[in-house]
């Protein structure tokens, strides 16, 4: 589905290297210490920098060279990013049209994605009315209702309370598994990890260090950085 070969990038003289795959229909929790390079990986897919070298694909087509908003991806990330002086119908509008003329069945989409979240009460709402965890759903409508099968999601749910936070990873959980889509979520919580994951990237000194499914992000695992990561976030 997504995947990264030899791609190398370059900051301060300082190499990242990235080899990894992204399989269809996983929610791929990005991991590592702070720095190693995991915002740097989801930067480079997003298409904020490009690579000194290698290969970005989505299915097979080549990516790198395109503008963020030519990728394939629906990106969330910590700040909501939500407008002002837009109510919640129309920031969530934005993720259907950018000029926001929207069809009688995209008006549909927007009422129904606001409801799949729980905010259809707020509609005609500005963000500066809803709590933080209100305005974090409309982000995520905005990205539900846009037609890609990735989700790019960085750190989205870190600044919410731990309940709030759990309710919200389950929401996407739900609805990337209603729609078959894939998704990679930088995350420094390992219990996050756990409780939505399928599969896991842990990325340390920039490079991917260890890539497997959710059950091998273990402090027993055979990897020392990996094992040591997990046992202080534990």
């Amino acid at each position: 589905m997504l995947t990264l070969s030899n791609v190398d990038y370059y900051y301060h003289n300082e190499l990242f290297h990235f080899d990894v795959a992204v399989e269809q229909g996983s929610i791929v929790a990005l991991m590592g210490p702070s720095g190693a390079g995991k915002s740097t990986l989801l930067a480079l897919v997003a298409g904020f920098i490009e690579p000194a070298q290698g290969s970005i694909r989505v299915e097979h087509k080549e990516i790198v060279g395109l503008e963020p908003h030519q990728r394939p991806f629906a990106m969330l990330f910590q700040e909501h990013n939500l407008f002002a002086h837009l109510t919640v119908r129309q920031n969530i509008g934005l993720g259907l049209h950018p000029g926001l003329k929207l069809t009688n069945d995209q008006q549909q989409q927007v009422e129904l994605a606001a409801a799949q979240v729980g905010v259809d009460e707020y509609l005609d709402r500005l963000p500066e009315q809803l709590s933080g965890g209100q305005r974090q759903r409309v982000a995520l409508a905005r990205c539900f209702v846009q037609p890609h099968a990735i989700w790019l999601l960085d750190e989205p749910f870190s600044a919410l309370d731990p309940i709030l936070r759990e309710e919200m990873l389950s929401l996407v959980a739900k609805l990337a598994k209603e729609r078959n889509i894939t998704v990679l979520m930088v995350t420094h919580h390992i219990s996050d990890a756990r409780a939505i994951g399928s599969d896991f990237i842990f990325v340390a000194n920039g490079r991917v260090e260890v890539a497997g499914e959710i059950g091998q992000l273990s402090s027993s695992h055979s990897n020392s950085i990996l094992s040591e990561f997990v046992r202080a976030g534990e």
